[in-house]
C-alpha cells in the first residue's frame, strides 16, 4: 500500500452515508466534519472512488500525518462514535491553581503601588512579586494576564481626565457664556475678537539645505542652532474675516497690554466697545492695561474692551486658535533663523489671509452643547418632547 498506510478502514453504505451527511450538512462542529473526511478518504471498501494515502490525506485536509492515522485507528478500535468526536481525558483535569481569595490578592497587588523606581507594573515584574509574596510559588506570565484580562485590569494604563467633577459647573457656566457670544449678531461698532498666544522657536540651518530637483526630494540636515524663542500674539475677527498676528520678545502683562491699545486705537479705532475673548491667562487682565499705562489712559482703554475668558480646558471655543493652527501649517513649518525674517512672514501671511477675509462660521450652540456635553453638566434635565416651551 502506500506511505503510512497500515490498517483497512472498510465503510458499509450506512456507515459512508452518515459520514457524508455529516461532513456536508453543516450544523456539527468543525472538528467532527474534519474527521467524518478522514475517514471518507481512508476508505477501501467496494464504495470508494480513489484510494488515499495518509500522506495525500494530510496535505489535502491540511492535517499531520500522525493525526490521520491516529483517527483511522480509533475507527477500527473504538468503532464510529469515538472516532467522530473528541477523545475523553485518560486523567481527571488539574485543578485551578487560583482560587477566588487568590484571585482577590492578585488584584490588591495589581491595584497598588509598583515597587520603588518603577513607573508601573508589568506583566512579568506582577509575576515575579507574586511568586517572591508566596501568594502562588508557580505560576506562568500566561496566568497572570489571563486574570488581569478578566478583571479587566490594566496598570501599565493611566487615563487622563480633562475638567475634575468639582470644577464642572464652573466650565459650563464659562462655556454658555462663550457660546451666547458666538451666537450673537456683531458691528463694527462692536466688534467680537478673539485673541490667543503662542511661542515660536527661531532655528537656523548649521549645514545649508539642498533644494527639490525634479526626480529629487528637498534634503534639510537633522542639525540646528537655536536663535531663540518670539512669542506669537493673534488677534482674529471671525465674522470680518481680519486677523492680525505680530511677535515680540516676551509675553507679559506689558506686551499684552500694548498689543491691546494697538487693536483698539489702530485696529478698530471706532468701536465703541471691543469684545475680547481670550483665555484666562493672569495677564489677560485690565490691570495689565494698570501696569503699562498711566491710569488716565489705562481708564480710558478698559472703558473700550469687554474681556469674555474661556474656561480652564476648554481652550477650543476660542476661534484664535483654528488661526494659529492654520498659521502654523501655512507659514512657521520650516525654519526660521531670525526676528526680521519672522516678521516679513508673519506679514505677508497675514496679508494673503485679510486679501481673502478668510472667515470662521461658528455653529455650536448653548442648545447644541447641552445635548452633546450633557454629561459634563451636574444637573441635567432633559426637554420633554410634548411641550413647545420647554426649556433647559
Amino acid at each position: 500500500m502506500g506511505k503510512g498506510r497500515r490498517d483497512k478502514v472498510l465503510l458499509n453504505t450506512e456507515q459512508r452515508r452518515k459520514l457524508e451527511e455529516i461532513s456536508r450538512n453543516g450544523y456539527a462542529s468543525a472538528k467532527k466534519i474534519l474527521h467524518a473526511q478522514v475517514l471518507l478518504m481512508c476508505d477501501e471498501g467496494e464504495g470508494a472512488t480513489k484510494k488515499w494515502t495518509d500522506e495525500q490525506i494530510s496535505l489535502a485536509l491540511n492535517l499531520h500525518r500522525n493525526t490521520v492515522g491516529r483517527i483511522r485507528k480509533r475507527f477500527l478500535e473504538q468503532g464510529e462514535q469515538p472516532a467522530l468526536n473528541r477523545s475523553q481525558r485518560k486523567n481527571p483535569p488539574v485543578p485551578a491553581k487560583i482560587d477566588g481569595h487568590t484571585e482577590a490578592q492578585i488584584i490588591a497587588l495589581c491595584c497598588s503601588d509598583p515597587p520603588t523606581g518603577r513607573a508601573h507594573w508589568s506583566l512579568r515584574l506582577l509575576t515575579q512579586e507574586i511568586k517572591n509574596r508566596n501568594i502562588i510559588t508557580e505560576i506562568s506570565v500566561e496566568t497572570v494576564k489571563k486574570h488581569i484580562k478578566k478583571n479587566e485590569l490594566r496598570p501599565w494604563k493611566i487615563q487622563r481626565f480633562c475638567i475634575p467633577e468639582r470644577d464642572l459647573a464652573r466650565f459650563i457656566s464659562q462655556m454658555e457664556v462663550v457660546l451666547d457670544l458666538y451666537s450673537q449678531l456683531h458691528s463694527e461698532l462692536s466688534p467680537l475678537i478673539c485673541m490667543d498666544e503662542a511661542s515660536i522657536q527661531l532655528t537656523g540651518h548649521v549645514f545649508e539645505p539642498i533644494p527639490l530637483e525634479p526626480g529629487h526630494d528637498a534634503k534639510v540636515d537633522y542639525h540646528y542652532t537655536r536663535e531663540g524663542v518670539q512669542a506669537l500674539f493673534m488677534f482674529f475677527d471671525p465674522n470680518r474675516g481680519w486677523r492680525r498676528v505680530s511677535n515680540r520678545d516676551h509675553r507679559t502683562r506689558v506686551d499684552w497690554a500694548i498689543e491691546v491699545r494697538r487693536l483698539l486705537d489702530e485696529d478698530y479705532p471706532h468701536a465703541h466697545k471691543v469684545k475680547l475673548v481670550c483665555d484666562n491667562l493672569n495677564t489677560h487682565n485690565i490691570a495689565s492695561l494698570y501696569e503699562a499705562f498711566p491710569a488716565p489712559e489705562a481708564h480710558r482703554l478698559a472703558r473700550k474692551l469687554e474681556i469674555y475668558y474661556t474656561p480652564r480646558n476648554g481652550s477650543w471655543l476660542n476661534v484664535a486658535e483654528i488661526e494659529l493652527s492654520v498659521l502654523s501649517q501655512q507659514c512657521l513649518d520650516r525654519r526660521i533663523s531670525s526676528v526680521e525674517e519672522l516678521s516679513t512672514e508673519l506679514a505677508a501671511w497675514q496679508q494673503e489671509r485679510n486679501s481673502t477675509t478668510s472667515k470662521v462660521i461658528w455653529h455650536f450652540t448653548t442648545d447644541d452643547a447641552r445635548v452633546k456635553l450633557k454629561h459634563l453638566y451636574p444637573i441635567f434635565e432633559p426637554q420633554e418632547t410634548g411641550d413647545s416651551n420647554a426649556s433647559f
